[in-house]
């Protein structure tokens, strides 16, 4: 199976089978070991200041923390002599999140928000992530870094 196929199939995981993330609308955009992208609109339902109408910070760290944990997946996938379902499957059963840093530069405003997150370090054991947060304008609403565990 190609990188590509493999990629395209987590793509579609994340997006149809997590609650959570259809929940907040959150869509993995793009996915490989170097980069990630994750997008959402705007709705009211995410509101976190109802005066300013602003996004709320769960969101926002939410969003960071799928960009930064499927960026981390694509670099266990990258490490695998061996790729297959089983294998994959296994692998991604002991990704999880250590830490989390958000860091929130400006109000959550906006249409469409765009995270992207990008590998700081791979090892055998973890992995860690530089996450960013923009809006369809470019606006940037926040930074984030992620530590991953992933083996």
């Amino acid at each position: 199976m190609k990188q590509s196929e493999i990629h395209q199939q987590l793509i579609d995981f994340w997006n149809n089978n997590m609650p959570f993330n259809q929940l907040l609308g959150l869509k993995l955009t793009k996915f490989d070991a170097q980069h990630s992208e994750i997008r959402f609109d705007w709705q009211d339902k995410l509101i976190g200041n109802p005066i300013h109408k602003i996004l709320h910070g769960g969101v926002t760290a939410s969003a960071l923390d799928l960009a930064g944990g499927t960026v981390a997946a694509a670099n266990i996938i990258e490490q695998l002599d061996n790729v297959t379902p089983q294998s994959i499957g296994s692998s991604l059963g002991k990704l999880s999140t250590i830490d989390l840093r958000t860091d929130y530069l400006r109000p959550g405003r906006g249409n469409q928000f765009i995270v992207t997150a990008r590998i700081i370090r791979s090892g055998s054991k973890v992995a860690v992530a530089r996450m960013e947060m923009h809006n369809e304008t470019g606006e940037h609403i926040a930074f984030g870094t992620g530590t991953y565990m992933v083996g």
